[in-house]
């Protein structure tokens, strides 16, 4: 078995959910935890409590008072435990909102102070967030955005990057590269990125959605200008994320009222919301070693299941230990319709994606994939397996005993209708 390239051969939902047989108490099997993983218990613990106690943070009276020391000791925990300090913490709605204010209001900012600045690179692969920002300011602001290729297994060609800085440097008012992808689970070569655009003082953003909590981030180590993640990726809520963005980093802010978070980003602070996120960023922080292992572990038991069962699979993306994030497992199921796929293993009670949760619903063929050249005949056929803190080696067993089935059927129903 090799990774992309080569063929080879053979959270409790719901009480309603159906039943899997072998699944831990007969309930469905959750394997996306890529798009939204369940709240760990001291994060809901923690919101509870805040969603008793009234208080503006912005107030200051008494409770609103008590609600700034909740929203300032959450922000000095938070940046504990990503490498950051509190001051580089700014509190948003969540990760798209979070990159669309490093990508628009770093590129504004930049413009403005110089003209020449209308280069923004970006990574092929990047999340939509990141890629539909930078697409909009080449509609609406002159933007001219370059697209970094990334070779097959998903990860950016640093060549691509330093070629394209040394066309024009000064041109250049951003570089954007996330940490981890979304789809295939390849972790990019950050290092390297921020070496080479900080020799030409040019900004970075990194999108670190799906690293956070699951890969040891390190803000300040690392060197990267303005950092992404949000709650609902690592056990904390949805609706709440976060901007790392260095002192020094210029910002034109999206919204615009109070002034809240350095005057880049106005609103009312959800303070239930930041506390719960604070609470469990630093416990999947914290967890990383122990979790990293234990995912790895069941994600490989579940990869030579399938490549043990079904015929014809391909595997997207890294899969050395450290090329890789532990829990993702990206697979190309030739001559099958993976949304077909999908809703047959939903079926039988086996939750998972067949790509970003962003993009759901939307039949177009994966722009990650394209970009790492995946062949036209599995493009359609891709399904994504993420793997989080509540599974079990119960929920392997149970998906590995409807898989083989479902796919043969998916692959049936295919090939029914291209015959009709």
């Amino acid at each position: 078995m090799t990774v992309f390239g080569d063929q080879v051969g053979r959270p409790d939902a719901a009480a309603s959910a159906p039943a899997v047989q072998g699944a831990p108490s007969g309930r469905a099997v959750y394997l996306d935890h890529a798009a939204n993983t369940p709240m760990v218990p001291a994060a809901i613990e923690a919101m509870l409590a805040e969603l008793a106690v009234v208080g503006n943070a912005s107030s200051l009276h008494g409770a609103g008072r008590r609600a700034r020391r909740v929203v300032e000791e959450s922000r000095e925990q938070l940046a504990a435990a990503v490498g950051a300090s509190p001051g580089e913490v700014v509190f948003t709605s969540g990760g798209t909102e979070s990159d669309n204010l490093a990508v628009k209001g770093t590129f504004a900012a930049r413009r403005a102070r110089d003209p020449r600045r209308r280069r923004i690179l970006v990574s092929a692969i990047e999340h939509h967030a990141v890629l539909d920002s930078a697409q909009w300011l080449a509609e609406h602001s002159d933007a001219e955005v370059v697209w970094l290729p990334v070779d097959r297994w998903g990860r950016l060609d640093p060549d691509a990057l330093r070629e394209q800085i040394a066309v024009d440097p000064a041109s250049v008012a951003l570089v954007s590269v996330m940490w981890a992808n979304n789809e295939v689970g390849t972790i990019q070569p950050i290092a390297e990125v921020v070496q080479l655009a900080h020799e030409h003082a040019i900004p970075v953003h990194t999108d670190a959605v799906q690293a956070v909590g699951q890969v040891p981030v390190d803000f300040a180590g690392t060197g990267v200008d303005l950092l992404t993640f949000t709650g609902h990726k690592l056990g904390g809520p949805l609706g709440v994320g976060v901007l790392l963005a260095v002192r020094g980093a210029a910002l034109t802010p999206l919204l615009h009222g109070g002034g809240q978070e350095r005057q880049v980003r106005s609103g009312t602070l959800d303070v239930p919301s930041v506390r719960a996120l604070a609470v469990a960023t630093e416990l999947a922080v914290r967890q990383i070693p122990q979790t990293s292992v234990r995912l790895r572990a069941l994600r490989d038991q579940l990869m030579h299941g399938v490549l043990a069962g079904v015929p014809d699979v391909m595997v997207h993306g890294d899969l050395s230990p450290q090329g890789r994030l532990a829990g993702n497992l990206s697979l190309g199921l030739s001559g099958c319709d993976g949304d077909s796929l999908l809703y047959l293993l939903d079926a039988k009670g086996v939750q998972c994606s067949t790509g970003s949760a962003c993009q759901a619903g939307v039949p177009q063929p994966s722009h990650v994939l394209l970009a790492m050249g995946v062949p036209e005949s599995v493009l359609s056929g891709s399904l994504r397996l993420s793997l989080g803190h509540t599974t079990t080696q119960g929920d392997i067993d149970a998906a590995l005993a409807v898989l083989p089935d479902a796919v043969a059927r998916a692959r049936g129903a295919s090939l029914s209708a291209r015959a009709g």
